[in-house]
């Protein structure tokens, strides 16, 4: 196992452009974690990615393999296995004959690259599939194929990009869980790229959270869902209140914050916080942790109801308060709750957090 560190990454595509696809971006990877670099669209997390696997080079900045400089490696040098959005599987090639292509590459003899092919099929759970044409699997099947290749040359880093993205949301679940424990089962530094929220939290030891080229928070999945950094990485991950109250008293160990309703409520805020009597704070409260309540209750904020989604496990409310729209997820949300109904919400000070601009 080897860790992995970026040093102030940058990439532009056009010279002398002003924009960087990445921009200055600083990360270490433990030996053995699974990490996650999360975002959306254009945020650039595959050109880091790409840029770790030798695709791409970057304009300024180096990266590590434990203590070898790999910044300017060609990616055959770098023994890296990569999964692809698409697979990119070989489809006039049988199951083994698409494992074995990266031991051919790499000359590996016949005898030992039979043995590797049959352990990494078993570790994906497709022992026996090795004669099957790719055209005969399903889609979580040609994932895992992918997967068995990436695996096979027994990579000091694998690299995953989106390999989820092109199934549906049962398989997406069942392989996500079965990635994981292969990973795990190997021992190998893994670096996953996708724009899924849930996905993140689910699989990662740590998250570095991406917008506009940069890192905007790396944690732990609980780290940036309770402690998010700034006002963009509470709303990215998963749903998020940020709620704009002004600062009634300040001091080094929490802040007076004023409420719409003229009610005062005392919070725990980071240190440095730098915010003073008379500022407006940025708070984050996530859905589910306000309380419904009914519109006169003692320390609640009267609103309307102008939105009900039902879920299944929860209902997901949004209440117009003072012209705010707050989202409110009740698990046993009363019965015959309608919109127009008049309701009430209660914050609770020790789940609020103040975020940056």
């Amino acid at each position: 196992m080897i860790d992995v560190k970026l040093r102030s990454v940058s990439k532009r595509f056009s010279r002398g452009g002003d924009a960087a696809a990445v921009d200055d971006v600083s990360l270490t990877i433990a030996a053995g974690e699974f990490f996650t670099l999360l975002g959306p669209s254009g945020c650039g997390k595959t050109t880091t990615l790409r840029m770790v696997a030798g695709f791409a080079f970057p304009t300024a900045g180096q990266i590590h393999f434990g203590d070898q400089d790999v910044t300017r490696l060609a990616p055959n040098k770098r023994d890296a296995g990569m999964v692809f959005q698409n697979y990119a599987l070989f489809p006039h090639m049988t199951v083994a004959q698409n494992v074995a292509y990266g031991l051919k590459v790499r000359k590996i003899g016949r005898a030992a690259s039979a043995e590797r092919i049959e352990q990494a099929l078993a570790q994906v759970h497709l022992a026996g599939y090795g004669t099957r044409r790719i055209d005969q699997l399903s889609g979580g099947q040609q994932q895992r194929v992918a997967l068995a290749r990436a695996l096979v040359i027994r990579p000091r880093i694998l690299l995953l990009d989106e390999p989820l993205s092109n199934l549906d949301a049962k398989l997406r679940e069942e392989t996500r869980s079965e990635i994981r424990r292969i990973q795990r089962e190997a021992g190998t530094t893994a670096l996953y790229v996708t724009h899924d929220q849930a996905e993140a939290m689910a699989m990662s030891d740590r998250i570095a959270v991406m917008y506009g080229g940069k890192v905007q928070q790396v944690g732990t999945p609980h780290e940036v869902y309770h402690r998010p950094a700034n006002a963009f990485v509470a709303r990215f991950i998963g749903r998020s209140n940020v709620l704009e109250l002004p600062v009634a008293e300040a001091s080094a160990d929490g802040l007076e914050l004023r409420l719409p309703s003229g009610a005062r409520i005392g919070i725990g805020a980071p240190e440095g916080h730098g915010l003073k009597s008379g500022d407006t704070a940025l708070v984050s409260a996530r859905p589910e942790q306000v309380r419904l309540a009914g519109p006169t209750a003692d320390g609640a904020l009267p609103g309307k109801v102008t939105g009900i989604e039902f879920t299944g496990m929860a209902t997901n409310l949004t209440v117009d308060v003072a012209g705010d729209e707050l989202m409110v997820s009740v698990v046993d949300a009363p019965d015959g709750i309608k919109i127009d109904d008049q309701v009430g919400l209660l914050l609770a000070p020790h789940r609020l957090w103040v975020v940056k601009p």
